[in-house]
């Protein structure tokens, strides 16, 4: 049993780590390929498919409940029940949707400064500072999680060595990024496990719509809205629309 839920692990790690690099190189394209250079619309896209995909959930569930019958999602996922919060839990959910949302933002921002291969060894240091965080919050860290974290950094920086192209306003965005990344795996860990415990997808579902929300006022404030809507190229060629869908695709599953 332990063997299997192990294996099933690994599965979703490495669903979770192809979409991830998927998503990466998809924004990139849409910034330098097709000069989609609108970072906030961008993750405005982002949030609309994570909060579609949690609504079909749900919506399966609550299907599975009346004929009794055990779904694909609840089959894929296993059981999700949907939690009504209390005010302290909607504080916690507002403030993770906004950490949430200002790093898929502010990562978005960076890969217009910094290439992919800079991006990807900036990202791979992640863990280090979620576990200097952990430790900040008094959490105790094993000392082989936190040996294992230093060949996953090195190996990043071997293998993408060379391309490293990055701006001084690029550096301070994706350093930026990183430790809003590490501030969102605490955050998510803490209402996961914690105090409210709530099911991945009923995190998402909560936080999700929050998001899209912030994302779409800040592409509006910037002038993303408007240079978009009086750029005919968009809806007249088939590539920028054909990237921008398939990072639709790609979000569905993140």
């Amino acid at each position: 049993m332990k063997s299997l839920m192990n294996d099933v692990s690994v599965v979703w790690l490495m669903l979770w780590m192809a979409n991830n690099i998927g998503v990466t190189l998809l924004n990139k394209a849409s910034f330098s390929t097709v000069d989609f250079h609108y970072p906030y619309f961008l993750s405005f896209v982002h949030m609309v498919c994570n909060s579609i995909g949690s609504v079909i959930v749900f919506r399966s569930i609550e299907k599975d409940a009346r004929t009794g019958r055990t779904g694909f999602f609840q089959s894929l996922l296993g059981t999700i029940n949907r939690k009504k919060l209390k005010d302290s839990g909607r504080k916690y959910i507002v403030g993770f949707s906004v950490v949430f949302s200002l790093n898929i933002a502010v990562g978005n921002v960076s890969l217009r400064h910094v290439s992919v291969n800079f991006n990807q060894v900036m990202r791979s240091l992640v863990p280090a500072i979620t576990i200097l965080m952990g430790l900040c919050l008094g959490k105790y860290i094993s000392n082989r999680r936190i040996i294992a974290v230093i060949p996953v950094v090195i190996g990043v920086a071997m293998a993408t060595f060379g391309d490293n192209v990055f701006s001084a306003l690029g550096l301070f965005y994706t350093v930026l990024c990183i430790l809003l990344a590490s501030l969102k795996v605490v955050a998510s860990g803490e209402m996961l496990t914690g105090s409210l415990k709530l099911h991945p997808v009923d995190l998402l579902g909560h936080m999700a719509p929050l998001a899209m929300v912030q994302c779409i006022f800040l592409s509006f404030v910037t002038g993303e809205i408007g240079e978009i809507a009086s750029r005919e190229d968009l809806y007249t060629s088939f590539y920028p629309a054909a990237v921008v869908l398939t990072i639709v695709e790609f979000s569905r599953f993140r």
